[in-house]
């Protein structure tokens, strides 16, 4: 049955029926899952059966909406994310897996004329490759058939060829080099650029096209754009692989067919993603107009093709807008945003104006996509209280109607209470937060508290589905008695400029002060046991989940995850050596007091709080040694503390075996500190 979205008052509390009545004897779910009171919302639980959804990708005519479903493998070797691509009509009468096997298939798009859907998969065994399959059903045919692995890709307006990134592959000398033993690794030399590529495309045919070099040369491709006649590429570039190298992206143009490359903005700074207007006369694009700032602050320009003005059309609600498209008729740029703690559809007037909101109601929107004519919309929303689900939409009146439950049945209980509040800070700035309440909450009781801080420290904590399986299992907290608290504190994003901004030369102090001050907001409220409180998050909630214990004993325990604990040695080792002297003003040879003072290994004398380590050993944003500094220190000072380290992991844990024992060892962690 189709459901509406009704919008609700944004401090409005969320709470959602009950599925599964709580049973004090064991029994089976229909997973299979044991039902008593110690395993409900187990780590375990939550993330082999919940169900990912990805992307949307609607059909030309809108009659259609393709998107990816990702279950988790765990069985035996297996420790992954199956993704398959699924379609349901845009009236909700017909829903189906359309892609299966043992490989995933991803990034779904629609052929211009809406007869075939490519996909991305290593299906083939030879790296990413593009696949094309009928939507009505039969087997998928591979489209490239690269030397390398495809990156981002997309179709021409013809609909007859296909513009895609690749990485360099290894030239034969590398190959060589590697077998014989001789691939020394110079520092910033031998570099591997993405470049642009396109294949030929011929449905009669159903196999691989002529693949053709379009750009080559020291310059890293990232996001792209065909012109409206297929003649020419806009592509942002920066000058080597990295996220390091972000600030100095330009915009440049090259014929599709090869040619030479043309520089078309240059503002000093980050100038990317390019999107041509309908009839071509005009580029919009993404710019910090010269100031790169880490925090950031993004503005849409226009540039006119024909004479080569550019223009600002209007300012943003929080000044680092993504753009989507153009719609149909030139008027106006979609795009999408943070709006406080929700994400949002935009639509910018190209001649300038104020900004239209698209979206309405409580919750996040997110992977949107219009139909050829702009007049219908899907997305993927989720609320505190609801899955993500697929959403569509007439535009420009919002009226989405839910077509999908793809985790219908998941729920063993109700949805824990989740609100957002309010306070001041100690200053008067206000700040808002995610105030999640134990599933047996009661008036008059007190109960203990977990602060959870968000990186960034540029993120931001929104309406999102408090039963989602993470490292930190949000629902389970909130069964084993737990209030959680997510505050939006200075330097968050979803606030604007000025507010994302507020934490400069600042961590570890202003921004402690607003996360104390709500915590002792609940503490007068008589909701929260002050004897009882922990802190914990990852990356930036790593950092100060390690500083916060240097400055108050007021927390039972600390769990790190991925933090940032040595501030002058992180600049050293981090792919990002340029992050923390834009944040702290200056590099720490120009003021080591600075650094020093927000640090927590500087600091770490005064620490006496059970920490618990948690840091994955290939993360290259913030390395293994941070997390090894603090635990030695505290080791060898008699602070009871853990490190537990994850293998092959990246910056965040992938893999969903880890991901269950990241959880699962913060449970037992705050079981044995502050329960």
């Amino acid at each position: 049955m189709k459901k509406s979205i009704l919008p609700t008052i944004l401090f409005a509390l969320i709470l959602a029926g009950c599925s599964t009545p709580l049973t004090a004897a064991a029994e089976s779910d229909q997973h299979g899952n044991a039902t008593d009171t110690d395993e409900l919302w187990s780590p375990k639980y939550m993330v082999e059966n919940f169900k990912r959804v990805g992307g949307t990708e609607i059909s030309p005519d809108g009659e259609w909406i393709a998107f990816t479903v990702s279950e988790p493998r765990t069985e035996g070797e297996h420790s992954d994310f199956l993704t398959h691509i699924h379609l349901v009509t845009s009236d909700g009468s017909r829903q189906f897996q359309l892609t299966r096997g043992d490989e995933s298939a991803s990034n779904p798009k629609w052929v211009p004329d809406g007869t075939y859907l490519s996909f991305t998969s290593t299906r083939g065994g030879d790296g990413n490759q593009i696949w094309m399959i009928d939507p009505q059903g039969g087997e998928a045919w591979q489209v490239t058939e690269a030397e390398g692995s495809v990156g981002r890709y997309q179709w021409s307006h013809s609909g007859d060829r296909i513009a895609f990134t690749m990485v360099d592959p290894p030239s034969d000398e590398d190959k060589a080099r590697q077998r014989e033993r001789r691939d020394v690794n110079v520092v910033g030399e031998d570099l591997r650029y993405a470049h642009l590529y396109t294949v030929a495309i011929d449905t009669e045919l159903a196999k691989p096209g002529d693949i053709q070099r379009i750009t080559a040369g020291e310059f890293h491709v990232g996001s792209f754009d065909w012109s409206p006649d297929d003649e020419t590429i806009a592509f942002d570039h920066q000058p080597r692989p990295g996220t390091e190298y972000w600030p100095q992206t330009n915009i440049s143009t090259v014929p599709s067919d090869s040619g030479a490359v043309e520089l078309l903005v240059d503002l000093g700074g980050k100038d990317a993603s390019p999107l041509y207007s309908p009839d071509g006369r005009y580029l919009a694009f993404i710019s910090d107009r010269g100031d790169p700032r880490w925090p950031g602050y993004d503005v849409i320009m226009v540039k006119n093709l024909a004479d080569g003005s550019m223009s600002n059309p209007g300012e943003t609600f929080d000044d680092r807008p993504t753009l989507l498209e153009w719609s149909p008729d030139g008027s106006e740029i979609y795009y999408m945003e943070r709006h406080k703690t929700s994400m949002d559809l935009f639509a910018m007037p190209a001649a300038g104006g104020d900004y239209r909101q698209v979206t309405e109601g409580a919750g996040m929107f997110f992977g949107f996509s219009l139909s050829a004519d702009g007049s219908r919309l899907a997305a993927i929303h989720q609320d505190f209280a609801v899955a993500p689900d697929i959403i569509v939409s007439d535009v420009p009146t919002f009226d989405p109607v839910r077509l999908t439950h793809i985790n219908e049945g998941y729920e063993q209980t109700e949805i824990a209470r989740a609100e957002v509040i309010s306070y001041e800070s100690y200053d008067g700035l206000e700040i808002e937060s995610v105030l999640i309440y134990p599933l047996d909450y009661e008036e008059g009781n007190q109960y203990p508290v977990l602060l959870h801080v968000h990186g960034g420290p540029t993120g931001v904590f929104g309406e999102s589905y408090v039963a989602s399986p993470h490292v930190y299992p949000l629902q389970k907290f909130a069964a084993e008695g737990y209030f959680i608290m997510r505050p939006n504190f200075r330097g968050s994003g979803g606030y604007g400029r000025e507010f994302r901004f507020a934490n400069i030369s600042d961590w570890g102090f202003g921004d402690l002060q607003d996360m104390k001050a709500g915590l002792d907001l609940l503490i007068e409220q008589g909701k929260v046991d002050p004897d009882r409180q922990a802190i914990m998050g990852w990356s930036y909630g790593g950092y100060m989940s390690s500083f916060a214990i240097t400055q108050t004993d007021r927390f039972k325990a600390s769990m790190v995850g991925a933090g940032v604990t040595n501030l002058i040695s992180f600049v050293g080792t981090a792919d990002i050596p340029s992050f923390l002297p834009d944040y702290f003003e200056g590099d720490y040879w120009e003021n080591y007091e600075r650094f020093k003072r927000h640090s927590a290994i500087f600091n770490v004398e005064n620490i006496r709080t059970p920490t618990l380590i948690l840091h994955p050993e290939q993360d290259i944003r913030v390395p293994p040694s941070q997390g090894y500094e603090l635990y030695i220190a505290l080791d060898r000072m008699g602070v009871d503390t853990k490190m537990v380290t994850y293998p092959r992991q990246p910056h965040g844990i992938r893999e969903p075996k880890f991901i269950i024992d990241a959880a699962e060892r913060q449970l037992k962690w705050l079981e044995k500190y502050v329960k």
